[in-house]
């Protein structure tokens, strides 16, 4: 009997407001989106230098502010769930908020950085900002919802009853680790990463002050294998690659981060007894697809396919220059379905997809819960 009741207490769902039972979908009504330049669906570009040709050129035939040649994860994300791609916060063009927006914007941070934000790629919009642009999106989306008098005076806004079904999807963290390699040792990094969390902590706990419920949290993947980590090491110390060619010293930093911050949802899924919490590996995830990039229809797994990174000298996807009186332009590859990285730091889209399939069925999530059910949690009693 004792057995019988401890198993019981291990395999019990519990279910927050508005969620379905265990073996049904949630039916998720919108997604509320924040993070960085992995889930930019176009706030940054809107709000300063649009990014031009060729991003875009796979999928959208034009660019539309993603740092990609076309769909990024949370495009995958929203066509799973049934729901039209998110329209950027910051982005008035054609904007539809009735199924959620994206606060996400590139170069963001969890915690808020000193350095200039335009010469070091660094966002103004960081977590705390965006949950703060959420909140007033709620209240005044909310407000005309309800000063309408018709259906049609209320096209491209959110039903405020959705707002407590909705998903919340975080993926932000990258370029904390950025701002820390760039003026920091590798173990003064480590030494901020308690601030960091506890600042992302707050950001949760303010979403479900706000009536979020259903989070699903991304981690960070193996910055040391992203082609702009592995360039430019022309003599590099036995052990300074790993067996995939990554520089292993970022990638243990990465490692750490994730550990901390799978440790701080842990701890808020008992400070937030109606929230489900899923934390979703996308370390292992992108670690799995570059160590068997070839059997998955990829080339090299550490090259990239627009850009120029050599010799010290960095041009980004699009843009040209004269190096040694001869100008180079950084155009993008052939055949960009064949190769994971986009630009030395963003993936192509054929790697979005790939990631996007492997990650939405639950297979690298704790609980491992598909995305479909993200409005379920497990507990133990």
């Amino acid at each position: 009997m004792l057995f019988l009741r401890i198993l019981f207490a291990f395999i019990l769902i519990v279910h927050v407001k508005g969620a379905a039972t265990d073996s049904q979908d949630c039916k998720i009504p919108a997604i509320y989106n924040f993070g960085d330049s992995n889930s930019d669906t176009g706030g940054i570009s809107a709000a300063f230098y649009p990014a031009g040709p060729p991003t875009g050129e796979t999928y959208f035939g034009i660019p539309t502010g993603r740092g990609s040649d076309g769909r990024l994860i949370i495009d995958f994300i929203a066509e799973t769930l049934g729901l039209p791609y998110l329209s950027a916060y910051l982005n008035s063009i054609k904007a539809n908020f009735e199924h959620g927006a994206n606060f996400a914007t590139g170069g963001a941070t969890i915690r808020r950085v000193n350095e200039s934000w335009f010469l070091n790629g660094v966002s103004p919009f960081s977590l705390d900002v965006q949950v703060e642009q959420f909140h007033q999106f709620k209240r005044r989306t909310t407000y005309f919802y309800n000063q309408a008098k018709n259906k049609s005076d209320r096209s491209n806004l959110p039903s405020p009853d959705d707002f407590s079904k909705a998903l919340y999807t975080i993926d932000i963290g990258q370029n904390d680790l950025g701002v820390c390699f760039r003026s920091l040792t590798n173990q003064q990094c480590v030494a901020t990463f308690p601030d960091i969390m506890k600042d992302f902590a707050t950001a949760v706990q303010q979403l479900y002050d706000y009536g979020a419920r259903a989070f699903w949290i991304h981690n960070t993947g193996p910055f040391g294998c992203m082609p702009i980590a592995t360039t430019n090491h022309p003599n590099p110390k036995p052990g300074f690659f790993d067996e995939l060619g990554c520089r292993k010293d970022q990638s243990d930093v990465a490692i750490e981060f994730n550990k901390q911050l799978k440790d701080r949802i842990i701890q808020l899924r008992t400070q937030l007894p109606h929230a489900a919490l899923t934390y979703v590996d996308m370390y292992a995830a992108k670690h799995r697809l570059i160590s068997d990039a070839k059997n998955q229809g990829f080339v090299d797994a550490l090259s990239y396919c627009c850009g120029y990174h050599k010799n010290g000298v960095d041009i980004w996807c699009g843009n040209k220059a004269i190096i040694n009186g001869t100008e180079i332009k950084a155009d993008s590859c052939k055949n960009p379905s064949k190769v994971i990285s986009w630009d030395a730091v963003h993936y192509t889209e054929a790697a979005n997809h790939w990631i996007a399939n492997h990650i939405i069925n639950g297979s690298f999530s704790d609980p491992p819960v598909a995305i479909s059910q993200a409005c379920t949690k497990s507990i133990t009693m």
